[in-house]
């Protein structure tokens, strides 16, 4: 299928390939939806082999954030902007002022924040040309690694209430919980984990970051092609996406999957697969959704104690999934798509304080 169908099929609004020859820009932003508000998603700063792989990983992340913004019932729709290029890359800070230039003539449509590969440094260069910019420095998210650690939190509640139902209690100390992926959010985990006294399993392609996490959190390391086939309770995927796939499904020994990857599943047959072998999937959009809730909530003017207990109510989105699933007989993952569809039928609130084209300036 060409780029172009896939787009026309999944319903986006708005694809923009942004190319500026003088700073070597090459960026993509896709739009989602704006059905229940501004579409919100971060930028994505990854080498890409090519320029196909980068539109379709924007599209997937774009939709994705569609759903996890409807699922947590926020004002917001979905998308996401991807830059081809390297943290560090020399020439960055103007690539991103770029960034903002094309963000600027969607007069509000969009608004970016910090995402894999980007920090509060190049929000502020993308700020230097608009004003619809999230994470900037001072802020809550442009402050220490305040929205990782959000999506962490928010999926530590969501772990707990599906253990609730898969082990009969929500407690995680001694389980044993296999973490994939030590960037900002899978780090943060491994912490919450550590404090609820669960015994840790880690891999990462940074072998710095394994032994951190032997040090800090007593882990046990393992072999980042050897993750999926460990025994443990819960396994949390929480590096890139499309890892759950018919080769790696048959090779898990967990009862349950909870993590903060996005786009986990490589396709949607796969949620089939996991529920025949009896291994409970929290729905990625839903557990993950701990970083657009505090941005969400930044927007919106709530300070950090309010942001968490925003954030906690991922635990009843979950519940209220799992309960669906059960009473349609479907998968998690089909409840978790309907629930999602119903709140993109129905109107949301409107975010925070609006300016004179209906969109926060931040």
């Amino acid at each position: 299928m060409t780029l172009w169908a896939e787009l026309d099929r999944d319903g986006f609004e708005q694809f923009v390939w942004c190319r500026d020859r003088e700073s070597d820009l090459q960026a993509f932003i896709a739009i989602h939806s704006t059905a229940r508000g501004p579409a919100l998603g971060g930028c994505r700063l990854w080498p890409y082999t090519n320029q196909e792989d980068a539109a379709r990983d924007a599209m997937r992340l774009a939709r994705s954030m569609t759903y996890k913004a409807a699922a947590a019932g926020l004002p917001y729709g979905g998308g996401k902007a991807v830059v081809v290029g390297r943290p560090g890359d020399a020439g960055n800070d103007r690539r991103f002022e770029a960034l903002g230039r094309f963000i600027e003539r969607l007069n509000g449509s969009y608004l970016t924040g910090v995402d894999v590969g980007t920090t509060p440094y190049e929000m502020d260069a993308v700020l230097r040309s608009t004003g619809y910019v999230t994470d900037t420095t001072g802020s809550m998210g442009g402050s220490g690694d305040w929205t990782a650690d959000m999506t962490a939190y928010g999926v530590i509640s969501g772990m707990k209430a599906t253990a609730k139902l898969v082990f009969g209690s929500s407690r995680l100390q001694g389980r044993t919980i296999a973490v994939q992926g030590l960037g900002k959010v899978g780090w943060a985990l491994c912490r919450y984990l550590h404090r609820e006294g669960a015994r840790l399993i880690v891999s990462d392609l940074n072998v710095r970051l394994v032994e951190r996490a032997v040090a800090e959190y007593r882990a046990m390391p393992i072999a980042a092609d050897r993750i999926y086939e460990v025994s443990c309770d819960i396994f949390s995927p929480c590096a890139m996406g499309g890892i759950l796939n018919e080769t790696t499904i048959r090779l898990l020994q967990c009862r349950i999957i909870a993590g903060s990857a996005n786009n986990q599943l490589a396709a949607p047959e796969h949620a089939e697969q996991l529920w025949q072998r009896g291994i409970m999937y929290a729905p990625d959009f839903v557990i993950n959704a701990g970083g657009i809730i505090a941005t969400a909530a930044e927007l919106e003017g709530d300070g950090p104690f309010r942001t968490r207990s925003r954030v906690r109510r991922i635990a009843g989105t979950l519940a209220e999934t799992y309960a669906e699933a059960e009473a349609a007989d479907v998968t998690p993952a089909e409840a978790a798509d309907r629930l999602a569809e119903r709140m993109l039928r129905t109107e949301a609130d409107p975010p925070g304080t609006n300016d004179s084209r209906g969109t926060r300036r931040v």
